[in-house]
């Protein structure tokens, strides 16, 4: 199995942060909040009989419960830190708050086509990044119960929870071997679990303490199974 680092711990990432030298990291890939509330039992009323009129009430939102943590985004001081830390940045969620960050002019935006289909969840999301190549795009349906890869469907833990192949693709395609990689904002450990399974050092942290135990449960689930399938 791999040898490396994945360091995650339950406190506010500017703390964290502020423990690392500059440019410690190689590469952050993070998704804070966007400041729109899907934290606050929004993301629940959501994908309800979208379409015309008698059309089937079909992949349901989960309800996570009810945070304040989507509220607001987070201010120019978190990303004047973040780029402090790291040298290049991968920001989801950007196109919400992109007055925030300073020396935001990118050609290289992120697409993801989540093949939402008939619903009021976003067609896409963005993320904004450091590097000067052209813009890409990743299509991995993520519509409720419905997922790209339904024999490897992944357990919801997050409302706004992102793939494991979202994250591969993205240190496939953004990282080298040998780089150091970070994440502010660990939600459901889906990043942590694409960094272990590509073999890179991974350091992040989640303020929330349900969500910290939920992502430390569901990486050691993982991390069990995959020994499992070498045995």
């Amino acid at each position: 199995m791999n040898k490396f680092i994945s360091e995650v711990t339950n406190e506010d990432c500017m703390e964290g942060m502020a423990r690392y030298p500059d440019k410690y990291f190689d590469l952050a890939i993070v998704d804070p909040p966007y400041g729109i509330g899907e934290a606050a039992g929004k993301n629940a009323s959501r994908n309800k009989g979208f379409g015309k009129k008698g059309s089937k009430k079909i992949c349901l939102a989960k309800d996570y419960g009810n945070k304040n943590w989507d509220n607001k985004p987070c201010n120019y001081e978190y990303f004047i830190e973040l780029q402090r830390v790291s040298k290049n940045q991968i920001i989801w969620g950007a196109n919400h708050f992109i007055e925030n960050i300073p020396q935001s002019n990118s050609s290289c935006w992120i697409v993801w086509n989540k093949y939402n289909g008939q619903s009021d969840f976003a067609d896409c999301e963005l993320a904004y990044t450091s590097y000067k190549t052209a813009v890409r795009m990743f299509t991995f349906r993520w519509n409720g119960l419905l997922q790209h890869d339904m024999k490897n469907k992944e357990h919801r833990i997050h409302p706004t929870q992102k793939p494991v192949a979202l994250y591969k693709w993205l240190l496939s395609n953004y990282a080298k071997q040998g780089d150091k990689i970070l994440d502010t904002h660990l939600g459901s450990g889906s990043s942590r679990i694409a960094a272990y399974e590509m073999g890179f050092d991974f350091t992040a942290f989640e303020l929330d303490a349900e969500y910290f135990e939920a992502q430390e449960k569901r990486y050691k689930a993982h991390i069990a199974q995959l020994k499992l399938e070498l045995v």
